[in-house]
């Protein structure tokens, strides 16, 4: 059989690299605008902020014409875990007691707004009842009323000489003799939000407001993905179900919750990192008492920044948090598969 000779056959004219590159070039284009923009207010800041961690920026840095902030390394870092320095303006500061605190706070809350949100969901959902839309519209009030207002709000309510939660439990303790008879009304003191060195499962009870006021702003957004993931389960796996003789509990947990999985999960997630970084209840509500133990993480880098001007302190504590909350994403996530598909 004859050979025949490859490097006699003709080969097709190579393209430039100019040539080639036009679609790509046009592509680039389209997306340069945004790049730049995106370059401005957010490459620019995060590296700044980056340069700021490990100098020592402080108010008199903050002049146009101010002499550069000194290079002091790692130590704004060493510093932030060991608590020097930053004890002097900050006498609770505890970085690890709060992050300790923060993780059990943001999974707490979370726990408590995905079961009340799912389980409303299901009752709202139920075939015949009547005014639905009327109880959806109630119940996601809390979500549009400002922050400020929910603070303030919910610090009067857990008032503990003037606060509806001690009225209210002083009208059913008293009968059993669990509160004060002061000329003829019971009485109850609960320092909720105070000083207090009183706890309870080794919490401060200011936790415990916290939770619970969170729990009733928490929960509804909660309940507006589930409805909306309930609404879109096809009727014929429930018709099925009932079919083969499936119980309501055997149709939830088989076919309600596995479908519920797709839109909860993400939600959770989302939620965990908002209330991770919580601010407003926290600092308006108990102001971190009693000794710093409601403390966040992001009260804790505010009063840093606005209260005592430790810039470069600062900078490095947020360093700090986005890589704990980019820890937690990333397992979260890789644990639950939440950005996996619904097969």
């Amino acid at each position: 059989m004859a050979i025949k000779n490859v490097s006699a056959v003709p080969k097709a004219e190579r393209a430039s690299f100019w040539v080639r590159s036009r679609d790509t070039r046009t592509a680039y284009m389209y997306i340069l605008p945004a790049v730049l923009v995106m370059a401005v207010i957010t490459l620019f800041p995060l590296g700044f902020q980056i340069y700021m961690s490990f100098t020592d920026y402080g108010l008199k840095n903050l002049k146009y014409d101010a002499p550069a902030a000194n290079w002091v390394g790692l130590d704004n870092y060493i510093h932030i875990l060991n608590g020097d320095t930053i004890k002097n303006v900050i006498p609770s500061f505890d970085f690890v007691g709060t992050l300790t605190f923060n993780l059990w706070w943001a999974l707490s809350n979370v726990i408590f707004h995905v079961v009340i949100g799912v389980l409303i969901a299901v009752l709202l959902n139920i075939e015949g009842l009547w005014f639905k839309r009327i109880y959806r519209a109630v119940y996601i009030l809390p979500v549009v009323i400002p922050a400020i207002i929910i603070a303030t709000v919910w610090k009067k309510i857990f008032d503990t000489d003037t606060g509806v939660f001690n009225i209210l439990l002083g009208f059913f303790l008293g009968p059993i003799g669990l509160a004060k008879n002061v000329n003829g009304v019971s009485i109850v003191n609960i320092p909720w939000l105070e000083n207090s060195q009183g706890d309870f499962m080794w919490l401060p009870v200011a936790y415990y407001a916290l939770l619970f006021t969170n729990i009733w702003l928490g929960w509804p957004l909660n309940s507006v993905v589930a409805t909306g993931a309930l609404q879109s389960i096809p009727k014929d796996l429930y018709e099925a179900a009932t079919v083969d003789g499936a119980s309501g509990s055997q149709q939830f947990f088989n076919i309600t919750v596995p479908m519920l999985r797709v839109a909860m999960i993400p939600f959770a997630v989302y939620g965990f990192i908002t209330t991770f970084n919580l601010f407003h209840l926290s600092y308006f509500m108990s102001e971190g008492r009693p000794f710093g133990r409601t403390e966040l993480l992001v009260t804790q880098a505010f009063k840093l920044v606005n209260v005592n001007q430790l810039y470069g302190i600062g900078a490095a504590f947020a360093i700090y948090m986005f890589f704990i909350l980019l820890t937690i994403s990333l397992i979260t996530t890789r644990i639950t598969k939440a950005t996996a598909s619904a097969d």
